[in-house]
């Protein structure tokens, strides 16, 4: 359908759906207009400047602190400061904004749910609309949902956890909802649907609007956002720094510019996160044209690598000295029915969480109820008496330097893991398409992130001349090949029922397209969306 209202406002493209009449009203509408007309053209510009600064990185310029702004790093400055439902965050649950889950997160062992909008949510229409109401009602104490097959009633608790909305990266757009003739950009869409049916009823329970924020990769676009948040604000007559937001560092860009994105937000910021996954998929994508970057199989990628830790340990330092929160990253891992199993899932997450505990990360992330109380356990001893790691400085440490951060990685490209990686993107692909952003496969939830790192490692071992631990040469052929042999693998493995009636045709294509093509595309989800959206906007 097609909804104008007027030149300057908003047009509605596509079906509209049960919740519409309650979210998509006149007067938040107007909200995403105004917001529209002050900031769509900025984002614009913020995007080419991505797109500049990688050409420079391309043509051999390495990331690198900033001189221009060294006297922010080195000046003597605070953020504002943080709520005090804010001040222990140590285990937070993250998934998408579905009816039932949204329940059993806030219900969950933790002190935060991040209900995303981005990465573990593939944004069709009906699941962006109804995402906003589920979350409306959780606010309001008004949500339950009954299985449909099983009869199961869920229902929300006394004492929920803090609701936290994550909205979508500054690259995406809403193409449901246009001004003057063009998508509007989908963090905009997010942000002001969620601020304008909730703040209100927030404040009054002693809470507030509160963000996370993907993909930053800069400090000019920590001011887009800060610029936002003002507007927003004082055209709501509300105290300035009402408006809470956390940022995910996981662009390698951004991670030279943490003490400038604290600066520019520093009225509304509480804290950083280490978004390890993307952190990984970026730092194959900024650095694609340098050989001597590339990667190994991304399950031996982890925290205790060079440029992880320094990663990790940079945060948590930048973090503390601005009395800013540093939240550490993601136990993927879910649940094993299997009592052997079960208890290895129980140890690895462990000792990742002891990990960042050590470190002195303020929190951590989970993705699965049942983990809650195992990664709670670690903080809980960690911590003791206090809310939160602050008090950890980091001040004894060696400075981090670029070439920490840039540090090229050991380890072996190998055939196991190319298969793996085949195997998992096809599936996360066919999901994303469908509808699905989450998606449990081979005892992990993924997101986007997986699917991201996936493809980047293989197209990154084609242009470089990698070769396996078998010795054979990685080449788009070879990969093609392992498409079809996996792809196969998968047909087995969810039978021939489930592989006929899915999309796997479609993903499969798309992840062949992207994985060989020359030039490496900055994300799967914009030609995803193109795919996902095909019906709602014809």
């Amino acid at each position: 359908m097609s909804n104008p209202l007027g030149a300057d406002h908003i047009d509605i493209i596509g079906p509209e759906q049960p919740e519409s009449s309650a979210i998509l009203t006149a007067e938040a509408l107007t909200l995403i207009a105004e917001l529209a007309s002050q900031f769509q053209s900025r984002r614009e510009q913020l995007l080419e400047l991505r797109r500049e600064r990688q050409a420079q990185i391309d043509a051999g310029k390495l990331p690198d602190f900033l001189p221009e702004t060294a006297h922010i790093r080195q000046g003597d400055w605070q953020i504002l400061g943080i709520p005090a439902d804010l001040q222990d965050r140590r285990v937070e649950i993250t998934g998408p904004v579905e009816r039932k889950m949204v329940i059993n997160a806030l219900n969950a062992d933790v002190k935060v749910f991040m209900a995303d909008f981005e990465d573990s949510l593939a944004p069709a229409w009906d699941k962006v609309v109804q995402g906003q109401a589920n979350l409306r009602d959780a606010i309001r104490r008004q949500i339950d949902f009954t299985h449909p097959e099983t009869g199961k009633q869920y229902q929300l608790c006394e004492d929920p956890a803090v609701l936290i909305a994550r909205v979508r990266g500054l690259h995406l757009d809403e193409v449901h909802l246009h001004w003057q003739g063009k998508p509007i950009t989908g963090a905009l869409v997010d942000f002001a649907l969620y601020f304008f049916h909730n703040h209100q009823t927030l404040l009054e329970q002693g809470t507030g609007p509160y963000f996370y924020i993907p993909k930053l990769q800069s400090h000019l676009e920590a001011r887009w956002w800060a610029d936002l948040f003002a507007y927003t604000e004082e055209r709501f007559g509300l105290q300035p720094g009402t408006i809470k937001v956390t940022c995910l560092i996981e662009t390698l860009p951004a991670v030279f510019e943490m003490d400038e994105i604290l600066y520019e937000l520093r009225n509304n910021i509480v804290g950083l996160n280490c978004g390890r996954w993307d952190y990984i998929f970026s730092y194959i994508k900024t650095l694609r044209n340098h050989p001597d970057r590339v990667l190994p199989d991304r399950q031996v990628v982890t925290m205790d690598k060079p440029f992880l830790s320094a990663y990790s340990r940079l945060l948590i330092k930048t973090c503390h000295n601005r009395g800013a929160l540093a939240m550490g990253g993601m136990a993927a891992f879910i649940p094993a029915k299997d009592p052997a199993k079960q208890q290895a899932v129980l140890t690895k997450v462990q000792a990742d969480k002891e990990l960042e505990a050590k470190n002195g990360h303020d929190g951590t992330w989970v993705a699965h109820p049942g983990l809650a109380d195992t990664a709670m356990a670690v903080m809980n001893q960690y911590f003791g008496d206090s809310p939160n790691q602050m008090a950890i400085s980091r001040s004894e440490d060696a400075p981090i330097t670029a070439a920490d951060l840039l540090a090229p990685c050991d380890g072996q490209a190998t055939e196991v893991g190319m298969r793996a990686n085949i195997r998992i993107a096809v599936q996360y692909i066919e999901a994303w398409i469908s509808g699905n952003g989450c998606v449990p496969i081979y005892g992990l939830m993924e997101d986007a992130a997986t699917a991201e790192i996936s493809r980047a490692s293989i197209w990154q071992w084609i242009k470089h001349g990698t070769h396996l631990d078998n010795g054979q040469l990685v080449t788009v052929a070879l990969f093609e090949q392992m498409l079809e042999q996996e792809l196969a693998v998968v047909r087995q493995e969810l039978g021939q029922t489930r592989f006929d009636g899915g999309r796997f045709d479609e993903a499969a294509e798309l992840f062949r397209s992207l994985t060989s093509a020359e030039q490496l595309s900055d994300f799967l989800t914009l030609p995803g969306y193109q795919i996902l959206t095909r019906q709602t906007v014809a």
